[in-house]
């Protein structure tokens, strides 16, 4: 596919305001004009059609938007095949007029380099690159009463790396500060933070609350000995792969011991059950947490169970994850055996240490307090619509 030499749709477009619009100010589609159509197909109806290729957790469909601004003309050339050319429909912002152009296909590789020179990438770049430590994260202090608090990744290593420690260092030193300072608001910026390693998540969860927790309330699987085993995508050489399903069957045993209605559950024991203390320096003011469709995994998690403090007011759009579970953890494959389509999914169910809240849906990521997006107006102009809105809660 990387050396198809045309049939690809030739822009990058992003979810703004509501709407799909063009993310490219070189082509012959004017930067920010909203996509109705796409060879006579109206575009919700193409959105539809292509989000089973990006996969989010739960019925989470905010997620799946990340993909579509990334990999759009990947997507549409996976279902409706190669392409000579696209006619679209759209129209100019506030207007009524409703416009069409005939853009003639690129390659795979065309696409994305336009991609590369994406109107947005000043404001989003940060989503896309290898971050190294110093990038990771950051405290900004805004004025006598306000910090932000940046956390773009979790993946800082386990509590055996030194770069875990030093970002331990950080924290304490931080919160420790946000203290002398008397600091009344603290902005928690995660909207980038796709996950990475316990207990990083955990450690800066324990200073913003005031609350013993856990890592997890529940944790269980459906079986204790790997299931359908001749469909298992094994990486092992055959004569290997019984000593590899011997030691599976037996973490799975040893870890979840419980038997409950043909649920096999974690029991005391485990280290995910452990009573954990909130940070001798917590801080205990308000907090503004921002979140976005690209929160995940750890990242998710730990929004979440900000969230249930009640110091917290959420801002931003619903993240991936999920605010009373997701599943996790180990993780199995499995192959068809015709069509040799693999299958990989993590196997662990897992119960967050989060209390119920009525605007918080089973099954949903993490639903904000104030539903805000990029405006059309901040997209034009790479600007930051939601901490521009937590600004004018603070002063209101």
């Amino acid at each position: 596919m990387r050396k198809e030499p045309y049939g690809y749709f030739p822009y990058p477009i992003k979810w703004i305001d509501g709407k799909w619009r063009i993310n490219f100010d070189k082509g012959i589609i004017p930067l920010g004009a909203e996509i109705i159509s796409i060879n006579k197909i109206p575009i919700a109806i193409i959105i539809d059609n292509l989000s089973k290729y990006y996969t989010t957790d739960g019925v989470n469909i905010t997620g799946k938007r990340i993909g579509m601004r990334t990999h759009f003309p990947r997507y549409f050339r996976w279902h409706y095949g190669l392409t000579d050319n696209f006619e679209v429909e759209y129209c100019l912002e506030n207007s009524k007029q409703k416009k069409t152009e005939k853009l003639k296909s690129v390659s795979y590789l065309n696409y994305y380099k336009s991609f590369k020179s994406r109107h947005s990438k000043p404001f989003d770049e940060m989503y896309y690159v290898d971050l190294v430590e110093n990038q990771k994260y950051k405290y900004e202090k805004i004025d006598n009463s306000t910090g932000i608090l940046t956390v773009h990744t979790f993946d800082m290593g386990d509590e055996n790396t030194d770069e875990h420690k030093r970002y331990c260092k950080f924290l304490d030193r931080v919160f420790s500060d946000l203290k002398v300072d008397d600091i009344k608001n603290l902005i928690v910026d995660v909207r980038l933070n796709g996950g990475g390693k316990d207990p990083n998540d955990l450690v800066t969860f324990s200073y913003l609350t005031k609350r013993k927790f856990q890592e997890n309330k529940d944790a269980w699987i459906s079986f204790q000995k790997i299931p359908l085993l001749r469909y298992i995508d094994f990486w092992l050489p055959k004569f290997l792969r019984p000593f590899f399903v011997c030691k599976y069957n037996k973490m799975f045993k040893k870890q979840f011991p419980l038997n409950r209605k043909c649920r096999f559950y974690q029991d005391e024991n485990s280290k995910d059950h452990i009573v954990r203390e909130p940070n001798i320096n917590a801080f205990l003011g308000d907090v503004y947490l921002l979140t976005s469709p690209a929160v995940a995994s750890a990242g998710s998690l730990f929004a979440a169970m900000v969230v249930g403090n009640e110091n917290t007011i959420t801002v931003g759009e619903e993240t991936m994850g999920g605010y009373y579970g997701h599943n996790g953890h180990t993780a199995l494959a499995y192959k068809l055996p015709n069509s040799k389509i693999e299958t990989y999914f993590s196997v662990v169910n897992l119960e967050q240490d989060v209390p119920k809240k009525s605007n918080q849906i089973y099954g949903r990521g993490i639903i904000p307090d104030h539903l805000i997006s990029q405006t059309f107006e901040d997209f034009i102009n790479n600007e930051d619509t939601q901490l521009k809105y937590v600004f004018e809660l603070i002063r209101k």
